[in-house]
């Protein structure tokens, strides 16, 4: 059983739902990353995602993109993005899965992708560029390593790819929320009530919502069909703000949003 496995199967069984924070791995360096991920579970998030910088984001807005370039202007590195990661990990009570393309993990070779995010701690890899039709390899590895390949569906899938992406995922299924790149939005579209609860009908597996989520009413509105709710712009815009502020300031401010949010979740 996996790491995500297990947190999913407890937070079911507690009747709780998970708060997935995003945030860019180097913006605007490691040793932030690590104390933002302390900060961040300290608050009560369940699990985080991590970024890794690219120069080409496939679905990223603005924010997230920008966040990339300033980590990638650092010269970060994968395997340094790994070592700090190595180093947090053992202090850190909840998962951290990575959102990776799967040129970088294609690059480091799949096998040697998987053992050394797994040495690292990682929990799991969302890959928004590898079509569910060719991922067979990795998710092969990623069952060997008992490391979670994690999937998307969007509200443009039809119902049978739908499920066929949801036989080859692990994990959790990420359900993107809107059509479109990431970024946060006023309104969300309320057929995704809709369709997460048709999609929850068809698998056992854990469906977390994503793209769009920024405010405690989307919080509420949700909650009741996902078993998690990812926020990623909100957060990486106040990152934004590290350059003319202090970062204990930044952090307190992003861990009081979070705590709006989670408030929000688990009323």
């Amino acid at each position: 059983m996996s790491a995500l496995d297990t947190l999913f199967r407890d937070l079911r069984h507690a009747k709780r739902k998970a708060l997935m924070p995003f945030i860019t791995a180097g913006d605007p360096d490691l040793n932030f990353t690590a104390d933002l991920l302390r900060c961040l579970i300290a608050r009560g998030c369940s699990l985080c995602e991590l970024g890794i910088p690219y120069s080409d984001p496939i679905a990223d807005g603005p924010v997230i993109q920008d966040s990339y370039t300033r980590a990638l202007q650092h010269k970060i590195k994968l395997a340094e993005i790994f070592a700090m990661l190595g180093r947090t990990m053992p202090e850190l009570k909840a998962p951290v899965v990575t959102m990776v393309s799967y040129a970088i993990i294609y690059r480091q070779g799949l096998e040697a992708f998987v053992t050394t995010a797994r040495q690292a701690g990682v929990a799991g890899a969302i890959v928004p560029d590898l079509p569910a039709e060719e991922s067979s390899a990795l998710a092969e590895i990623c069952r060997h390593h008992d490391f979670s390949l994690i999937q998307l569906v969007t509200p443009t899938t039809s119902r049978e790819r739908a499920l066929r992406i949801a036989e080859r995922t692990s994990g959790f299924i990420y359900y993107v929320s809107v059509t479109g790149i990431t970024g946060e939005r006023t309104e969300l579209p309320h057929e995704i009530l809709d369709n997460v609860s048709w999609l929850r009908g068809q698998t056992p597996l854990p469906i977390c919502i994503g793209f769009g989520i920024s405010r405690p009413e989307h919080v509420r509105m949700l909650a009741p069909v996902a078993d998690g709710l990812i926020v990623g712009s909100a957060i990486v815009r106040r990152l934004a703000a590290i350059a003319t502020q202090p970062r204990e300031a930044v952090l307190q401010e992003i861990g009081d949003y979070v705590t709006t949010l989670l408030a929000a979740l688990q009323p």
